[in-house]
């Protein structure tokens, strides 16, 4: 038996408990999965596995074999499912014993192997009951969260009260949901709310933002691929569909999806059906999707970019979400949180925000939204001081004020010289300036992050670098 390396840090290896009687058997596993990247403790019965987890070893997962002499291994995992509830503990067993097993799940074995395996059935097994433990995981830091943290801040302005309505009457039904608003004002908050309060709640809530990965990789993220699928492809690997079985799939950035997976996706959401990359066999899945998106899908159905077919699909119910200057109420409860949550994790003192402080978040738009007040009171507490959030917004309000008066000349000229210029020409410059300082203004709010402020615009990157150059724009 050893039991060495029984502490874990914060990037320590994942640890495997392998528990068989057979030393042949433990040895070829020991061997097996240090050289896939596992730290692993072995014990020869029951008794010397349990000692171990009483002695404060903590594994992420248990390889359990289901046929030792004295404590067996159905005994050992009902003390185990005592000790950790959540544990996650495969069964080895050999084959033929199918009533064996069925009591191994019903006592709470996460899944099981049937002796012999090959190492890729390992290999699939421990990265199924490992990415389940981390939703669940996830599943319970969000139920936290939500209770602590958003009750009593997101949900407090009158608008969100009226979308926490719409979600207590969708929660428990399958219809797919639609949320729309900017970058920041709480999409992932609505959507998490929705699984939490559903019947779905006690089953995977599974996030994939469908613009951080190109076309190729999104969709083998999405469906998953079957052993040679493609240069790399060395396993088979399940897909986020499969993964989110009986739970949520969350679909960030919907608009960002290319055509192809567009079709892929209609299929699923028509006939819960869809094939692995480079398989032929059809997995039925049990999904509810929920997608969000920051972009004009309308206007990308009108211009033939976004699939009509899969827009009326997802919008069965659509949440259009207010940006926070439109939901001032909340902001002070926000303030207060993300104070007590950067404090606790920083270790510092939280800060009071002074009356000047106070004053300009009162006015201040935030373009950014939620995500750009935390960003600001994050910042406020690891430096512990006001004056460069302060500096920052009144060179933004000065600019935003300079920005104002080209217009206003223009108007002032065409004043002065009425009669002089046509009418058309008249609407022509005033449409000019008045895109040039639309433009310029969400430069700035954007930092001239020139992407970022394409989207908000309802433009491509490419029309939005030549009205740039077109208007004379340049970064101050």
């Amino acid at each position: 038996m050893s039991g060495e390396r029984q502490g874990k840090s914060a990037d320590a290896p994942r640890r495997v408990l392998v528990v068989d009687d057979a030393e042949g058997i433990r040895s070829y596993l020991a061997t097996l999965l240090e050289l896939r990247g596992f730290a692993v403790d072995t014990a020869e019965d029951g008794r010397s596995a349990l000692a171990l987890l009483d002695a404060g070893a903590s594994p992420n997962v248990v390889i359990l074999d289901v046929m030792m002499p004295g404590m067996d291994g159905l005994e050992t995992l009902r003390q185990i499912r005592e000790r950790d509830p959540r544990l996650p503990v495969v069964m080895l067993s050999v084959v033929g014993k199918a009533a064996t097993i069925v009591g191994a799940m019903q006592l709470g074995a996460s899944d099981y192997l049937n002796k012999p395996f090959e190492e890729q059935e390992l290999t699939l097994v421990l990265d199924r009951v490992l990415e389940r433990r981390a939703l669940e995981d996830e599943r319970d830091r969000l139920r936290a969260e939500l209770a602590t943290d958003y009750e009593d801040a997101v949900w407090h302005s009158q608008a969100m009260r009226e979308i926490r309505e719409i979600i207590d009457q969708i929660a428990d039904t399958d219809v797919t949901v639609l949320i729309q608003g900017e970058s920041g004002v709480g999409k992932e908050i609505v959507a998490r709310t929705v699984h939490a309060d559903s019947s779905r709640s006690a089953h995977a809530f599974v996030k994939v933002n469908c613009a951080a990965l190109p076309e190729e990789l999104l969709e083998s993220e999405l469906f998953g691929y079957e052993k040679g699928a493609f240069t790399g492809a060395t396993h088979r690997k399940q897909g986020k569909f499969e993964v989110a079985h009986k739970g949520t799939m969350f679909l960030d950035e919907i608009g960002e999806m290319s055509p192809v997976l567009q079709a892929k996706l209609l299929q699923v959401l028509q006939d819960g059906r869809f094939a692995r990359l480079g398989g032929n066999r059809e997995i039925q899945v049990d999904v509810r999707v929920v997608c969000a998106t920051n972009r004009p899908l309308t206007e990308m159905v009108a211009q033939k970019t976004f699939r009509e077919d899969l827009y009326f699909r997802l919008n069965v119910v659509n949440i259009e979400m207010p940006p926070l200057r439109e939901r001032r109420e909340e902001i002070p409860l926000l303030v207060e949180k993300f104070l007590r949550r950067y404090s606790a994790r920083y270790r510092k003192p939280a800060p009071t925000l002074s009356p000047r402080m106070e004053r300009t978040f009162e006015t201040y738009e935030f373009p950014g939204n939620i995500r750009e007040l935390e960003n600001m009171i994050k910042r406020m507490v690891v430096l512990e001081s006001e004056d460069s959030i302060l500096e920052e917004l009144a060179r933004r309000q000065a600019g935003e004020m300079r920005t104002g008066s080209g217009l206003r000349k223009l108007l002032e000229e065409i004043e002065e010289t009425a009669g002089d210029v046509p009418l058309r020409e008249v609407g022509r410059r005033v449409a000019h300036e008045a895109e040039r300082e639309t433009i310029e203004r969400m430069l700035q709010r954007t930092g001239w992050n020139r992407k970022q402020a394409a989207k908000l615009l309802g433009v491509s990157y490419k029309t939005l670098l030549q009205k740039i150059r077109d208007c004379g724009l340049a970064a101050d």
